[in-house]
């Protein structure tokens, strides 16, 4: 009998002690405990240190958040030229965010003021950095109009503050999409507790805020001030404790800053415009759609606001906004942002007010047989310039690097504290089947394969390729010479067969200048990356990172 005891006793213990080993190896703290090597990660000891705490990507200022799917691109209703410029494919679209609106005077203005005091204009060299920022109130003049009220107001009246921005060229909208992104994750770093408080009130010319400076070379930030990027409360309770330098700056591992902000994709930009989760049901889109909102009409059939314009588009021959007294679509020019109502997505005016640039170089075909995910045509890869030392070259206020562009304006490209880019090489290029080059936006459309004599043997004659390209557009000269003034020389050769080329971008959706024709988010437009008009603005996006979806997904039942 005692025997028996025993032995149960025994394998009570041995059941126990299983228990306890399984319950210790379920609640092991995997956040605290490496799943690949059961270290101990954040150790005080050292090994490797990862945030815990990082949550998803929050929505920045000005941004809402557009879930990815797929969707048919280039499906127009109307196309009475046949031209082929809209030819429906299917395309499928990551998880992103855009503006809620257009970026507006406002919004502009404080790009505008935070470059005339960083860099001031009345030194001779920063003059062209705001000047070339400057958007061209000229674009309201007309020869048989009298618009001189909107060439002086528009842009600075406090009564357009928040109408959209226009004489904005595609290479200025980038550059502001640029800066915000730098002003927005300045702000977080500082918020967070590792920057000087309120020091990016006091930025200098040398001294500026970038951040891909910031997450490749920390102690080159703000001019290598240390003052200011270890000057925050947890910065110095990090230097406190950390025996490793590296974990004294915030790194791209850490989840806190933010993706660059950026013009739309063409593709994108129409997903977002269509709207077209008010129509899913299952997998499938229950019908189609002609503009942002539902139904075949421009005027509002809901019974508060039946016969109203749902958007602000030139209605007719010498019609812009309607009869006086009850105006059609409340503007006569472009109207106020969130003036009518948004689509399904929450975005506003994406059809009429202002056309809107995208970040696509113009082809008439979408090239859906070679790619029909985040399709984009434009990718110019880039690399860090690296100094004989092995340090990234940093943009000094000595090797500022501006562009001349084809209507003789001077702009710049690259600003004091940020890091020169170059073209990407063999290093990067060798053996890979995905890319081969660093400029990619004549890929299988105008690049030498794709010349009508093509071929793959036999002399390499450069001058000839020129002249047999598929594209064979007209090459403007503009050059200064040792006093500053433009030598303008235009091509005035007759062979010129397309207004085509690597520097037309797209932009999409009508304007307060367009007929109804243009409302469609599938249409598609182009113009020279550099020039501006009175119609064409924009808003920026923001690429998703992590998972698709904001919320988890639920049963529909």
């Amino acid at each position: 009998m005692n025997f028996r005891k025993t032995q149960i006793l025994q394998l009570f213990i041995v059941v126990f002690a299983t228990l306890l080993m399984v319950s210790c190896n379920k609640n092991r703290d995997y956040k605290n405990s490496s799943r690949a090597t059961g270290w101990k990660m954040n150790a005080k000891e050292g090994g490797f240190q990862h945030n815990p705490n990082a949550k998803e990507q929050e929505t920045a200022p000005g941004l809402v958040f557009i879930e990815g799917g797929t969707f048919t691109m280039g499906k127009v209703q109307d196309d009475p030229m046949h031209d082929w410029n809209n030819s429906p494919n299917q395309q499928h679209v990551q998880s992103f965010y855009m503006d809620e609106t257009e970026v507006t005077n406002l919004m502009y203005h404080e790009y505008l003021d935070w470059l005339k005091t960083v860099f001031p204009p009345e030194d001779e060299n920063y003059k062209n950095i705001y000047k070339g920022a400057l958007p061209d109130t000229l674009v309201w003049r007309n020869r048989l109009g009298y618009n001189e009220v909107m060439t002086n107001n528009y842009l600075r009246h406090p009564a357009y503050s928040d109408y959209p921005t226009v004489g904005v060229s595609w290479i200025q909208a980038v550059e502001f999409c640029n800066w915000r992104t730098d002003r927005v994750n300045e702000l977080i770093l500082e918020e967070e507790g590792f920057t000087a408080r309120n020091s990016r009130y006091d930025a200098k010319a040398g001294e500026t805020f970038s951040t891909e400076t910031y997450l490749n070379t920390p102690t080159q930030t703000y001019g290598g001030n240390d003052s200011i990027t270890r000057g925050g409360k947890k910065s110095e309770s990090l230097a406190k404790r950390s025996k490793d330098s590296t974990n004294l700056y915030v790194q791209r591992k850490d989840g806190l800053l933010m993706p660059g902000y950026r013009l739309p994709t063409e593709a994108e930009w129409e997903y977002a415009a269509l709207g077209l989760v008010g129509l899913r049901s299952y997998n499938v889109y229950r019908g189609r759609k002609k503009y942002p909102w539902d139904g075949q009409y421009t005027r509002s059939g809901a019974r508060r606001s039946r016969g109203d314009q749902l958007a602000n588009f030139k209605q007719g021959d010498g019609d812009y906004g309607g009869i006086a007294g009850w105006s059609d679509d409340g503007a006569d020019i472009t109207a106020e942002v969130k003036s009518y109502e948004p689509n399904d997505y929450g975005l506003y005016d994406m059809a009429g007010n202002v056309a809107e640039w995208v970040a696509d170089v113009y082809r008439p075909i979408v090239d859906d047989e070679f790619n029909d995910f985040n399709y984009y045509r434009g990718n110019v890869y880039t690399k860090n310039s690296i100094d004989k030392d092995g340090k990234v070259k940093i943009v000094t206020a000595d090797s500022i690097v501006y562009d001349t562009l084809s209507n003789g304006k001077i702009i710049a490209r690259n600003l004091p504290g940020e890091i020169l880019q170059v073209p990407v090489d063999e290093n990067e290029t060798y053996l890979r089947t995905n890319f081969s080059d660093s400029d990619n936006r004549d890929y299988r459309d105008g690049d030498k394969p794709s010349t009508r004599y093509y071929q793959s043997f036999g002399d390499d004659d450069e001058t000839e390729e020129d002249s047999k390209r598929m594209y064979n557009s007209p090459k403007h000269q503009v050059s200064a010479d040792s006093t500053g003034s433009m030598d303008r020389r235009y091509d005035k050769d007759g062979g010129r067969t397309t207004l085509v080329d690597n520097n037309v971008r797209v932009f999409k959706g009508g304007s307060w200048r367009d007929r109804d024709y243009w409302l469609d988010p599938a249409q598609r437009r182009y113009f020279p990356e550099d020039m501006a008009t009175d119609y064409i603005g924009f808003r920026c996006a923001m690429s998703r990172v992590g998972s698709k979806s904001q919320k988890g997904k639920r049963p529909t039942h």
